[in-house]
């Protein structure tokens, strides 16, 4: 199988300009502006890519969305990837930044952004830095600001980073060097949503969508469309830990059987354990069981027909060493930690669900708790502005129907069976 992203990951140096570009860096720019726009958009939807954040929408179909002639236009880049699970993103920022930053320039000419941010979690102090190093390079090389690559088209990039940045005097310095720059404006109150970022019109991609688009442009759609399967083409990239081998970020033809993947990539489960459950595109997905599991195969549609979603490809592995409540109880933390506290659902559901799941960890649940937890799921499902509520119902019905014998386990017994 032919790499798409990870090709040139391990050659040393690859973050440089100079190395990037001996390995063909930038190569799509003359092709690309010799492209009308709307003709890029629909060579990606050719490709049939889909986002590989989560949600996996058709990416050529978001683009069509926004309007065109009204300027200003903005790209939004998400290199957030929060949620536990998911870390093959920061691969890419860390391995080949240079690669995102073409499929930035190649999705901001196709809707006319010419003006992209850059957002990043506030704890990706590594990556933010690699980013920044080598949008300096290639702004320095005239491949992104002004006249890009000695063509008209404009595209300033604004690295901006979010809560949890521990900003050092450096870096605040060269935020505001690189937003103070013509055409990169500073940032101003908040619109309504539903106008887009500073009430224009606005597309939000995740990094890895962004990183697949120097392929297509530069092998084509069809070509892209080799890989995988008819409904989910390319590859994806697999950020795998838990109880396996080998942790690590995988690049996969979209298609791969899960069994194979655990087998041939995670190496299998830690010292050959039995395998119990997995949960295949990060927290907020509903968790697999075993056998479930190893009849899944790693795209949009088998994982959907399975009652899950492949999310952003954070695949996270449970032997039968696991306690279910204890994982549970793991992700209710965090995400009643990350609730903002807008929409009541959200804010009083998920501290509600963090302290039942927590009281039956910690041996004192009680009768009826079960049904109280998928309950309070059902209350917080499609009833909140964002998708975090959701992503705890989720989580919560999937673990507690799934592994119901557990959770009363540890009620009945006021202790953990697995000793934990």
């Amino acid at each position: 199988m032919e790499k798409i992203i990870t090709k040139n990951f391990d050659i040393p140096q690859m973050h440089r300009l100079h190395v990037a570009k001996k390995h063909g860096a930038y190569s799509t720019l003359p092709r690309l502006f010799d492209l009308e726009p709307v003709r890029v958009v629909e060579e990606v939807k050719s490709a049939g890519l889909r986002g590989r954040g989560g949600a996996g929408f058709p990416t050529g179909d978001k683009w069509s969305f926004v309007p065109r002639g009204q300027d200003p236009v903005y790209l939004v880049v998400n290199a957030d990837e929060s949620e536990p699970g998911a870390f093959k993103d920061r691969a890419i920022l860390e391995c080949d930044p240079h690669l995102l930053i073409e499929g930035i320039i190649i999705a901001a000419y196709a809707i006319g952004a010419n003006t992209v941010f850059a957002y990043f979690r506030g704890e990706y102090v590594k990556q933010w830095r690699s980013f920044l190093a080598a949008v300096d390079e290639a702004r320095e090389a005239g491949l992104i600001g002004e006249n890009v690559g000695g063509s008209s088209f404009c595209c300033q990039i604004v690295p901006h980073r979010g809560a949890g940045a521990y900003v050092c005097g450096e870096e605040t310095a060269l935020l505001n060097s690189i937003e103070g720059r013509r055409g990169s404006p500073r940032i101003r109150p908040p619109f309504p949503p539903s106008v887009g970022l500073f009430g224009r019109p606005t597309a939000i991609n995740n990094v890895e969508t962004l990183a697949s688009l120097p392929f297509i442009v530069r092998e084509g759609a069809q070509t892209f469309k080799r890989v995988g399967t008819e409904a989910s083409p390319g590859t994806k990239l697999i950020s795998v830990c838990g109880h396996v081998e080998r942790p690590g970020v995988y690049e996969v033809e979209m298609g791969m059987p899960l069994a194979r993947f655990l087998a041939d990539c995670a190496g299998g489960t830690l010292m050959g354990r039995r395998l119990k459950a997995v949960i295949p595109g990060g927290v907020s997905v509903p968790v697999l069981t075993a056998r479930e599991a190893l009849g899944a195969r790693l795209d949009f549609e088998s994982l959907s027909q399975c009652g899950t979603q492949l999310g952003c490809g954070g695949l996270i592995v449970m032997d039968d060493s696991a306690c279910m409540v204890r994982v549970l109880a793991d992700i209710a933390r965090f995400f009643a930690h990350e609730s903002c506290g807008r929409c009541a659902p959200c804010r009083e559901g998920s501290g509600w669900v963090r302290n039942i799941v927590g009281r039956i960890e910690n041996g004192r649940g009680r009768d009826g708790d079960t049904a109280l937890l998928l309950d309070i799921a059902g209350g917080m499902a499609g009833r909140t502005i964002c998708a975090l509520a959701d992503g705890l119902a989720a989580a919560t019905g999937s673990f507690v129907t799934k592994f119901t014998d557990e959770f009363e386990q540890h009620i009945e017994q006021g202790a953990c069976p697995f000793g934990v």
